[in-house]
């Protein structure tokens, strides 16, 4: 049995000089959570399995991603390390793997050019191509509104809440796309995507846990892991979407961040409670 991974996020923000670390709700409400590098090399001590460093502004503000902050970040951890955020070529992939990426993550370029996820996993291999992606419930109200959706190529979810469908958003979810998020995740599946970081905008920041629904929906549908995102504020909600979906990774931020827990002890709390992790 593989072993459940836990990944803390730094979504850095390069607005200020050198940047930043900072965690919003529901992509809003920004605020101060660290240095990239120092908070890598916290969570390499605590044992973090991975590590996901995303800048949030690049993309929509059209700029590449912060080469020598990703080499200062990597130099100080030992663990894999994605990089997501204003990767939208080949070269910009090819820079952030000399500057000591293991993975690219790509959203907001693949979904406006999906041949690039293609491209990416031809050219570095689908081990080293994730596709983030960000994903926001749309609810029909009635069955007319759900066969509407259907008829444009909209997956339904019956969800405690109601019928939904789930969009995709790009530029830092600032703009959304009218994508169905599942049937995206079954597409980069088939252009040579290795792995997927699934986001619940909904959830985001919230603490309120992960969405459960969206993803099992994904996880049954594609058969590439998944890193469950969004809502993580306590060890038992990463043991529920472990217990609950068939995801590979949680991904949590405030928790780590803002020293609610460490790594470490979410492990053991996973651990104690029968998920396969690396102590």
């Amino acid at each position: 049995m593989l072993a459940k991974r836990i990944i803390p996020c730094l979504d850095c923000d390069f607005g200020v000089p050198g940047g930043r670390v900072v965690k919003g709700i529901e992509f809003k409400q920004i605020r101060y959570a660290g240095i990239p590098w120092e908070l890598a090399a916290e969570y390499d001590e605590q044992g973090a399995d991975e590590l996901v460093f995303l800048d949030i502004t690049a993309s929509h503000e059209r700029r590449e991603t912060m080469a020598h902050v990703i080499e200062k970040t990597a130099s100080n951890v030992f663990m894999p390390l994605t990089v997501g955020g204003g990767i939208h070529s080949l070269e910009d992939a090819r820079r952030a793997f000399n500057a000591g990426a293991d993975k690219v993550s790509v959203n907001t370029a693949a979904l406006k050019n999906p041949e690039l996820v293609n491209e990416l996993a031809k050219r570095f291999g689908s081990q080293a191509c994730m596709v983030a992606i960000d994903a926001k419930r749309r609810y029909v109200r009635s069955e007319e509104d759900a066969g509407k959706a259907i008829e444009e190529g909209r997956e339904i979810i019956d969800t405690r809440e109601g019928k939904c469908w789930f969009e995709c958003s790009f530029y830092g979810g600032r703009k959304f796309t009218g994508v169905d998020a599942i049937k995206w995740a079954m597409e980069v599946e088939k252009r040579g995507a290795g792995e997927i970081m699934l986001t619940s905008m909904d959830r985001d920041g919230t603490k309120d846990g992960f969405d459960l629904e969206l993803t099992a929906a994904v996880c049954d549908r594609v058969n590439i892991p998944i890193i469950a995102s969004g809502g993580c504020g306590l060890p038992s909600h990463i043991k529920d979407v472990f217990k609950f979906t068939d995801a590979s990774a949680a991904l949590a931020a405030s928790i780590f961040h803002y020293k609610e827990y460490t790594v470490r002890e979410v492990k053991q709390y996973l651990n104690e409670n029968g998920v396969h992790v690396r102590l």
